[in-house]
């Protein structure tokens, strides 16, 4: 065995190569370089007198070594990430960075707006936003705070239905078309408004689809097809306008979570505060 004392910052770049699988997933997610990578999985191998990983030509692989190192090392960063929450948590200064997760169309119409009243009361807070279609992990720290469609199923997470978003049917302003859809992509073809407005115009063809709503909305309001928006979205696009196929699209629930570690971190609960001066100012 290597006489090298193994370091935390090993294990935290073995976590990321098991995780993404290459050291270049690795790299970008801890913004080092794959070369450092490498060194520092071959230099932890040494310090362990084992091979944690088999290359292959899709990628790393963990030995049957390395998952038992794997098992370890998540209990470490579990711990570790439960001191930290808790060190942010007790903070009591309103200042320091608030990560925030959600789709990309409420980011922009619905968070922006709690993020410009924040910095009014609160200019020494920075709030970072990400849109991603993952679901970012609240227990280790990937966001502080996430908003999404569907409840967490993580444990220590502290959530709530935050609202129920209402959707309608747009098309172009004075467009008289029916024959033609902007819809989600296939990947998100399960959603329940996808099915309904294929039940409600039966005969009309997919002519563009996206998983960006934003893109959806633009695309209708260029004349590409009607589109079911969630109302804050479709409502602010210049150029469409709502219609009228019989009944409401179906309406879909609002989630926010964060891990419980952070209820009492004041920064968050001066975010919530905003964002909920927003929701109820709607109803």
């Amino acid at each position: 065995m290597h006489d090298r004392p193994m370091e935390w910052s090993d294990l935290k770049i073995f976590l990321a190569v098991a995780r993404g699988g290459t050291l270049g997933a690795a790299a970008r997610d801890l913004g080092q370089t794959q070369p450092t990578m490498g060194r520092r999985i071959r230099a932890l191998e040494e310090a362990l007198g084992t091979t944690l990983f088999q290359r292959t030509s899709e990628g790393f692989v963990l030995t049957d070594e390395g998952a038992a190192v794997l098992a370890h090392a998540e209990r470490m960063e579990a711990e570790a990430l439960g001191i930290a929450r808790a060190a942010s948590g007790q903070a009591g200064a309103l200042d320091g960075v608030l990560r925030v997760s959600s789709s990309d169309w409420f980011g922009a119409h619905v968070l922006t707006r709690a993020v410009a009243a924040l910095g009014v009361r609160h200019p020494a807070v920075l709030v970072e936003l990400i849109t991603d279609a993952r679901l970012l992990s609240l227990a280790r720290r990937e966001a502080d705070l996430v908003f999404r469609i569907t409840p967490f199923d993580e444990p220590d997470i502290a959530q709530r239905r935050l609202m129920t978003m209402p959707y309608a049917a747009y098309r172009a302003v004075g467009a008289t078309f029916v024959d033609r859809l902007v819809t989600m992509d296939v990947a998100f073809g399960g959603m329940p408004d996808v099915a309904w407005l294929q039940q409600r115009l039966p005969d009309a063809r997919i002519a563009f689809r996206s998983n960006s709503r934003e893109a959806q909305g633009r695309a209708c309001a260029q004349g590409v097809g009607i589109a079911v928006l969630p109302c804050p979205l479709g409502d602010a696009i210049p150029g469409i306008e709502r219609i009228d196929l019989g009944e409401a699209p179906p309406e879909r629930d609002v989630w926010l979570g964060y891990h419980r570690d952070l209820r009492h971190l004041p920064r968050l609960r001066a975010f919530l505060d905003e964002v909920m001066a927003i929701v109820d100012s709607r109803e």
